[in-house]
């Protein structure tokens, strides 16, 4: 089985209390592919220019990843971000933007890549995500993430690319926006009714939320007493989240197993703050997420002690 992911390749400049770098590897496809690459063969989809080199390949590649479909366009320069982050780190401002080659880009799926038995559909233009879930039909999962940028200039094509999928992920103030509900639990369960059958909330710093037809499930995020740099941590959580699905072909897509699900993206975002860029999630090991799974599960379990109530 295979996982292909559709979406951003950058360079980033970030500057955190913590320090900066002035050019680190970024781009959602690549937080995504890397945190996914821990439970499938993943094949990576995206544009870069003549700026990206061997070592920057070989990230990716040694996690796995499946670079074929990296289109790299001659002349172009990659996708490069720059941005500065709060003391608390709630609040980053963009410096700089430069689309460079992805301002053109028109996904090329090689065979492999519409094959996909998963399929994640990173923050593109919405047109962009309807035409790859057409072609990746045999698909028996579907995740999509996006941002208020189209929900204000596209919102006809993103309403349509939202009801081709099985589950959206978007931060708390985007499901308020996309919906005009007052709250999260409203929000998701609004975008339910369009045709989805999962909505992840992802809620930075305070974790994340799930809401199916069968319930309302929610993780905190993991305790970190630093966090480095939070770049690219929400497309570590659903490279995390993502992954465990395609690595569960045989069993069905419920609500019990998106839960689990959370668990590991959860995990493994938590590795992607402690340093920065992919620095530490790609020295990351199994044994390590597999630890602090078990740690979230330690942390938000407890037993119930009856008590008699006064009435």
């Amino acid at each position: 089985m295979s996982l292909t992911v559709v979406g951003s390749i950058a360079f980033d400049a970030v500057r955190t209390p913590f320090g900066e770098r002035e050019r680190m590897l970024g781009g959602a496809a690549v937080h995504f592919a890397l945190a996914a690459s821990f439970f499938d063969e993943v094949r990576v989809v995206g544009p870069v220019g003549d700026d990206f080199g061997e070592d920057e390949y070989a990230v990716l590649r040694d996690r796995g990843v499946v670079t074929d479909d990296i289109e790299q366009v001659a002349g172009g320069k990659t996708f490069f971000w720059s941005g500065v982050y709060s003391e608390n780190l709630n609040a980053r401002e963009t410096l700089e933007t430069e689309l460079n080659v992805f301002e053109a880009f028109e996904p090329k799926l090689s065979d492999a890549s519409r094959d996909c038995d998963v399929l994640f559909l990173a923050n593109i233009v919405p047109d962009l995500q309807i035409g790859v879930r057409e072609q990746c039909d045999k698909a028996r999962f579907v995740a999509l993430d996006s941002m208020d940028l189209w929900m204000n200039i596209a919102r006809d094509s993103l309403d349509r690319a939202i009801r081709m999928v099985d589950c959206v992920i978007l931060n708390d103030e985007e499901l308020e926006q996309l919906t005009g509900r007052p709250n999260v639990l409203t929000a998701a369960r609004e975008v339910l009714s369009w045709g989805p059958a999962a909505v992840v909330a992802k809620l930075g710093k305070y974790g994340a939320a799930l809401v199916t037809a069968d319930g309302f499930f929610a993780l905190p995020a993991f305790p970190m007493e630093t966090v480095v740099d939070p770049t690219g941590a929400g497309d570590s959580f659903a490279g995390g989240f993502v992954g465990y699905v395609a690595a569960h072909p045989g069993e069905e897509i419920a609500h019990g197993l998106l839960t689990r699900a959370m668990a590991y993206g959860t995990a493994i975002a938590s590795y992607n703050v402690q340093e920065f860029g992919t620095e530490r999630v790609a020295r990351l090991t199994p044994d390590e997420i597999a630890g602090r799974v078990a740690d979230l599960e330690r942390m938000t379990r407890f037993e119930d002690m009856p008590v008699a109530l006064r009435g």
